[in-house]
């Protein structure tokens, strides 16, 4: 994980799929569990996506409150 990463995870937005444009902070964990099973796409957004996948599972979300406030 890197240093910005908790902040990209409110930041950076879903690209593609049924939940474009979706922050990924704010993805359904269904939707984060499927890639799970499936496999996490390449690059920064895999990354990403499977550290919100990691928070979400393990009922974690509350790393992401403060950063919320101050956004």
């Amino acid at each position: 994980m890197q240093a910005d990463d908790l902040q990209r995870l409110l930041s950076f937005k879903m690209p593609y799929g049924k939940y474009k444009d979706t922050v990924i902070a704010d993805l359904p964990g269904n939707y984060l569990g499927w890639f799970a099973r499936e496999g996490f796409p390449k690059g920064e957004i895999g990354r990403l996506l499977e550290l919100m996948y990691e928070i979400d599972h393990n009922d974690l979300g509350e790393l992401l409150a403060p950063l919320r406030k101050k956004a």
